[in-house]
Protein backbone atom coordinates (compact mmCIF):
# COMPACT_ATOMS: atom_id res chain seq x y z
CA UNK A 1 0.00 0.00 0.00
CA UNK A 2 1.48 3.47 -0.73
CA UNK A 3 0.96 6.04 1.62
CA UNK A 4 0.76 9.73 0.96
CA UNK A 5 2.53 12.21 3.34
CA UNK A 6 -0.33 14.21 5.89
CA UNK A 7 -2.73 11.73 4.52
CA UNK A 8 -4.09 9.54 7.26
CA UNK A 9 -5.14 5.84 7.00
CA UNK A 10 -9.16 5.67 7.16
CA UNK A 11 -8.76 2.48 9.46
CA UNK A 12 -6.27 2.22 12.42
CA UNK A 13 -3.57 4.72 12.27
CA UNK A 14 -6.57 8.05 11.74
CA UNK A 15 -8.38 6.96 15.01
CA UNK A 16 -5.09 6.22 17.11
CA UNK A 17 -3.84 9.39 15.83
CA UNK A 18 -7.40 11.09 16.85
CA UNK A 19 -7.69 9.75 20.30
CA UNK A 20 -3.94 10.90 20.88
CA UNK A 21 -4.59 13.97 20.29
CA UNK A 22 -8.09 14.26 22.32
CA UNK A 23 -6.41 12.63 25.13
CA UNK A 24 -3.26 15.45 25.08
CA UNK A 25 -5.84 18.60 25.00
CA UNK A 26 -7.97 16.49 28.35
CA UNK A 27 -4.43 16.21 29.81
CA UNK A 28 -3.66 19.44 29.24
CA UNK A 29 -7.00 20.97 30.34
CA UNK A 30 -6.90 18.35 33.41
CA UNK A 31 -3.08 20.40 34.39
CA UNK A 32 -4.37 23.91 33.63
CA UNK A 33 -7.46 23.40 36.06
CA UNK A 34 -5.01 21.58 39.01
CA UNK A 35 -2.71 24.69 38.66
CA UNK A 36 -6.09 26.57 38.99
CA UNK A 37 -7.28 24.73 42.02
CA UNK A 38 -3.67 24.54 43.55
CA UNK A 39 -3.95 28.58 43.52
CA UNK A 40 -7.76 28.80 44.99
CA UNK A 41 -6.90 26.04 47.92
CA UNK A 42 -3.81 26.40 49.15
CA UNK A 43 -2.66 29.03 51.56
CA UNK A 44 -0.29 31.31 50.18
CA UNK A 45 -1.65 30.93 46.56
CA UNK A 46 -2.75 34.22 45.49
CA UNK A 47 0.65 35.48 46.51
CA UNK A 48 2.22 33.16 44.09
CA UNK A 49 -0.85 34.12 41.74
CA UNK A 50 -0.25 38.00 42.15
CA UNK A 51 3.68 37.36 41.24
CA UNK A 52 3.17 35.27 38.36
CA UNK A 53 0.54 38.34 37.07
CA UNK A 54 3.50 40.65 37.72
CA UNK A 55 5.89 38.42 36.10
CA UNK A 56 3.36 38.67 32.74
CA UNK A 57 2.90 42.51 33.21
CA UNK A 58 6.47 42.93 33.25
CA UNK A 59 6.95 40.38 30.28
CA UNK A 60 4.69 43.00 28.47
CA UNK A 61 5.70 46.16 29.46
CA UNK A 62 9.27 44.82 27.97
CA UNK A 63 7.88 43.44 25.09
CA UNK A 64 6.03 46.43 24.34
CA UNK A 65 9.18 48.22 24.39
CA UNK A 66 11.05 46.51 22.26
CA UNK A 67 8.22 46.79 19.76
CA UNK A 68 8.37 50.72 20.09
CA UNK A 69 12.37 50.28 19.75
CA UNK A 70 12.08 48.81 16.56
CA UNK A 71 9.50 51.34 15.17
CA UNK A 72 11.69 54.03 16.12
CA UNK A 73 14.47 52.34 14.50
CA UNK A 74 12.56 51.22 11.47
CA UNK A 75 11.29 55.01 10.95
CA UNK A 76 13.66 57.31 12.57
CA UNK A 77 14.09 59.57 9.54
CA UNK A 78 10.35 59.95 9.08
CA UNK A 79 10.12 60.72 12.98
CA UNK A 80 13.05 63.32 12.13
CA UNK A 81 11.47 64.91 9.24
CA UNK A 82 8.68 66.00 11.63
CA UNK A 83 10.73 68.28 12.72
CA UNK A 84 10.75 69.07 16.61
CA UNK A 85 7.56 70.62 17.53
CA UNK A 86 5.66 67.76 15.86
CA UNK A 87 7.61 64.73 17.03
CA UNK A 88 7.47 66.50 20.67
CA UNK A 89 3.65 66.10 20.14
CA UNK A 90 4.04 63.09 19.24
CA UNK A 91 6.58 61.40 21.92
CA UNK A 92 3.89 63.79 24.43
CA UNK A 93 0.50 62.42 23.37
CA UNK A 94 2.01 58.76 23.71
CA UNK A 95 3.46 59.32 27.16
CA UNK A 96 0.29 61.26 27.92
CA UNK A 97 -1.69 57.72 26.79
CA UNK A 98 -0.04 55.90 28.86
CA UNK A 99 -0.32 58.05 31.65
CA UNK A 100 -4.03 57.58 31.36
CA UNK A 101 -4.13 54.00 30.79
CA UNK A 102 -2.20 53.56 34.06
CA UNK A 103 -4.28 55.98 35.94
CA UNK A 104 -7.39 54.90 34.96
CA UNK A 105 -8.57 53.20 37.60
CA UNK A 106 -8.20 56.26 40.35
CA UNK A 107 -9.11 59.19 38.14
CA UNK A 108 -12.61 57.40 37.27
CA UNK A 109 -13.15 57.48 41.12
CA UNK A 110 -14.49 60.77 40.85
CA UNK A 111 -16.65 62.71 38.44
CA UNK A 112 -13.99 65.39 37.91
CA UNK A 113 -11.13 62.96 37.70
CA UNK A 114 -13.23 61.58 35.06
CA UNK A 115 -14.06 64.80 33.02
CA UNK A 116 -10.36 65.73 33.21
CA UNK A 117 -9.23 62.04 32.18
CA UNK A 118 -11.63 62.67 28.98
CA UNK A 119 -10.12 66.30 28.06
CA UNK A 120 -6.77 64.64 28.66
CA UNK A 121 -7.79 61.66 26.03
CA UNK A 122 -9.16 64.60 23.66
CA UNK A 123 -6.19 66.26 24.00
CA UNK A 124 -3.88 63.50 23.19
CA UNK A 125 -6.18 61.98 20.14
CA UNK A 126 -6.14 65.89 18.92
CA UNK A 127 -2.34 65.72 19.02
CA UNK A 128 -1.67 62.60 17.21
CA UNK A 129 -4.22 63.83 14.61
CA UNK A 130 -2.30 66.73 14.19
CA UNK A 131 1.12 64.75 13.89
CA UNK A 132 -0.51 62.29 11.60
CA UNK A 133 -1.63 65.76 8.98
CA UNK A 134 1.89 66.83 9.66
CA UNK A 135 3.20 63.55 8.21
CA UNK A 136 0.50 63.26 5.76
CA UNK A 137 1.18 66.77 4.03
CA UNK A 138 4.97 65.31 2.88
Amino acid sequence: MIRVANQPELLGESYASCMSDRLKTARNLAILALIAAAVYFLPGGGRAANTAEALLYVGFGVAIGYIGLRFYREYHVTLHSLGDRYRGLLYGSIALGIFLWMSYSRMWNTGVGELLWFVLAAGAVYALFVVFRRWRAY
